[in-house]
Order: structure tokens, then sequence, then C-alpha cells
């Protein structure tokens, strides 16, 4: 498993708070792009979203599995398709970074920011704050196997046949 820097990590609130207000006025910032792992990952979805984590999957086709995921912990803001393909991770813009800074009371430790194809006559703004970000390989199968190897896990919803 992978972990990814955080995109904000300052000592207090107040040096927190200048960091948002410093990056609206387009000074540099030290927040970085995430940094996918190589691999065919142009199909996306929500695998789960319950109290506190934001699960996305990845892969060349959800049909039956997928082997990349982006696990958001502590998530306290989220604006994102529920599908989507082909994402590009980008710099939050000014504009975004102050939405986040309206909802919340801190800073989050990570801002994600993203444009995708959802479907749309143009493509889907993501946007997503949290306290971590894991980037995590592996396939997870999206269907009941019970030979599973090691690195090998089902997805949440995924339950053994009834007889």
């Amino acid at each position: 498993m992978q972990r990814a820097a955080p995109v904000r990590e300052l000592a207090s609130p107040k040096r927190q708070r200048q960091a948002v207000y410093s990056a609206c006025s387009f000074e540099p910032r030290s927040t970085p792009v995430i940094r996918l792992p190589q691999g065919s990952w142009w199909d996306w979805d929500v695998v789960a979203w319950g109290a506190g984590q934001l699960r996305l999957g990845a892969g060349y086709d959800l049909s039956y599995a997928h082997a990349l995921e982006l696990v958001f912990s502590d998530p306290v803001f989220v604006m994102c398709p529920s599908a989507f393909q082909d994402p590009v991770f980008r710099e939050p813009t000014p504009e975004e970074v102050r939405l986040v800074d309206r909802q919340v009371d801190e800073p989050p430790a990570v801002l994600v920011a993203f444009e995708a194809d959802a479907g749309g006559a143009v493509p889907a703004g993501g946007l997503i704050a949290a306290g971590q970000l894991d980037i995590v390989q592996g396939t997870v199968f999206r269907y009941w196997r019970e030979d599973l190897a090691a690195g090998e896990r089902l997805a949440p919803w995924v339950t053994p046949p009834t007889a």
C-alpha cells in the first residue's frame, strides 16, 4: 500500500489558513497532484462510501474487478460522480480551495481535484477533501470467488451465493 503525501501539512491552524489564502492569491504552492502507479486506470467508480471513508476503484474494465483504489480517510467534502472515465488529476483552483474552506472548520490534509468523462456534454469536476489518502493496488473481484490468491480480495458488496 502506498500512502500519498498530504496535500497540505502545516503546523498550526493559523498557518493552514494562511496557506489556503496564499494559494488563492496564486502564490507558489507545495501541494502535489496525486501520481498514480503505472497501469490502465481508465474506468472509475465509487466502491464504498461510509462514515469515515470514501473508496474509489479503478481499472481498465470494472465489469469483473478493479486493481487500484484511492482510499480517502475522514472525508470532509466530496463532489464526485459515482462513475467516470479517464480522470485528469490537477491542482485545485483557488475557487475550489475557497469552496472547501467555507465548508469545513480547518483546511484538510488532502485536497484532490480532477476532471473526468462522466457521460455528459462537458467533463465533470471532482473535488475531495479528506484527512488522509492511501493508494492501494491489488485485484478486487466484483463477484464471488472462493479461491483468492495472496493480495486478492472481494468488493464490499460481494457475498457468497445462497444454496
